[in-house]
């Protein structure tokens, strides 16, 4: 099994009450509750966070999109791969992932993650993403279209990194008199792509007929295993058997020196998390026209992340998030990848408010507990 630490990259410091008051973190929540001292302590703080991943031995790490939100500090997730670059030595690094459909020019993205790829010399991965409801109201673009402008803006990039230019493009949602990107990106025909998603079939259909790498979102393990296996499913009509490489499960994990420990110290940082920095209210999350009614009514009937409070007993009851002892750490992952079959686990070793010290005890506990385990048994 890979390891990639994924980092989120929260405003720790956020009012958690204020939060509280305001309904959600996302689009409403003022940006006057932003210091931009600790902000950009914290800029400084997590990407020295991923530095000490790739030290440790993580084999990759990764950053993510989202706009106007306490949640993610990452609005353009190239700039941090690009400080990343040249420090982390040996890791991969993955931006999981740009959401297309918010582009007026994909070719911007064509381009910046060509320009990573050479900074990595090939130790680039590229995410793509529609990005979540709440993405729709802060950038102003209708939901009703994200899936047309979604895969046009994916075939457009492909294109522009296999195609050589100068050509002209014309689409629906996108034209261009030239399409002649440069750099070409370092890996051949162009970086690997990943597809995060909360378990929409027809993204996973999509993935799966591409044979690009699936990766579930924070989900109970039940439902992990049951999209992975729908994309295995997917696969064998597309004419092929998926490997676990091609599926990747995105989780928390805690580790300290016992079970109790490890639950006490996790609980308060966990619990801003998901009753806090991840709450929004449902027609922020799924906007009219952003899904289809059948996905609706599975999101709804499984209680989306966020949207009502759980507690971090019942997150950990249902393998959404492993908080223990090396040994039960151990246990529970290795139970989990053999139900649902994954080959790498996206860990945020960092959630919700928890400070430095904690994440950095918590990523060499995994380096020296729990990786070397899964290394052995591969």
């Amino acid at each position: 099994m890979k390891f990639f630490n994924f980092h989120l990259m929260p405003y720790r410091h956020a009012d958690l009450e204020a939060i509280q008051k305001n309904g959600s973190a996302w689009v409403t929540f003022s940006n006057s509750h932003y210091d931009p001292k600790l902000g950009a302590e914290l800029y400084h703080e997590y990407l020295d966070q991923m530095e000490y991943a790739d030290q440790l031995g993580f084999d990759g790490v990764c950053l993510n999109e989202h706009h106007q939100t306490a949640y993610g500090l990452m609005p353009i997730p190239g700039v941090l791969a690009g400080a990343l670059a040249r420090s982390v030595k040996r890791a991969r690094i993955a931006v999981l992932g740009r959401a297309l459909p918010l582009l007026n020019n994909p070719l911007m993205v064509a381009e910046e993650f060509a320009m990573l790829d050479n900074l990595t010399r090939g130790r680039f991965i590229a995410g793509f993403v529609r990005g979540i409801g709440a993405e729709y109201h802060a950038m102003g673009i209708n939901p009703a279209e994200s899936q047309a402008r979604f895969a046009e803006a994916h075939d457009l990039i492909v294109r522009a990194w296999t195609e050589p230019g100068p050509f002209s493009y014309t689409g629906k949602h996108y034209q261009f008199q030239y399409v002649n990107p440069w750099p070409r990106p370092y890996q051949d025909p162009h970086p690997p792509i990943w597809v995060p998603s909360q378990g929409s079939s027809s993204t996973i259909r999509w993935a799966a007929g591409l044979r690009y790498t699936y990766c579930q979102t924070l989900s109970p393990i039940a439902t992990v295993k049951k999209f992975f296996d729908m994309y295995r499913e997917e696969a064998r009509k597309a004419g092929y058997e998926a490997s676990r490489d091609q599926l990747a499960w995105s989780n928390c994990i805690y580790v300290a020196e016992t079970d109790e420990r490890a639950m006490a110290e996790a609980k308060p940082h966990l619990e801003a998390l998901m009753t806090r920095l991840l709450k929004m209210p449902m027609e922020m999350l799924l906007p009219p026209g952003y899904t289809n009614i059948e996905a609706m009514k599975r999101i709804k009937s499984t209680r989306a992340v966020g949207s009502k409070p759980q507690s971090v007993e019942d997150l950990v009851k249902s393998g959404l998030v492993i908080i223990g002892s090396p040994a039960t750490v151990r246990e529970k992952l290795a139970e989990y990848e053999d139900l649902a079959g994954f080959g790498t686990t996206l860990t945020k070793t960092q959630f919700g408010t928890m400070p430095d010290d904690m994440v950095r005890a918590n990523m060499q506990a995994i380096a020296q507990e729990i990786i070397p385990h899964f290394k052995d048994a591969a």
